[in-house]
């Protein structure tokens, strides 16, 4: 039997819980691409409203508006 086969028979034993472990300690994936990957998919509606301040906000950034930097926004608002 390979390595890879042997792997494959003890992961198949695995609880659910031990899985989880184990795929924590072997995953090489960024810890937040991790995260995002198990978050639930958004099931909320787009309400007209918010759909319609996206555009303005896109029409703005298109015609040149000057835009605030994160910098900037965090000065404002006193975050370090």
């Amino acid at each position: 039997m390979t390595t890879r086969e042997e792997l494959i028979r003890v992961v198949l034993d695995l609880s659910e819980e031990e899985a989880d472990t184990a795929l924590r300690l072997i995953d090489r994936r960024d810890p937040l691409a991790r995260r995002l990957d198990r978050a639930p998919t958004e099931d909320e509606e787009i309400s007209p409203e918010e759909e319609a301040a996206v555009r303005e906000a896109r029409d703005e950034v298109a015609s040149g508006a000057p835009l605030i930097s994160h910098e900037e926004i965090k000065r404002e608002f006193g975050i370090t």
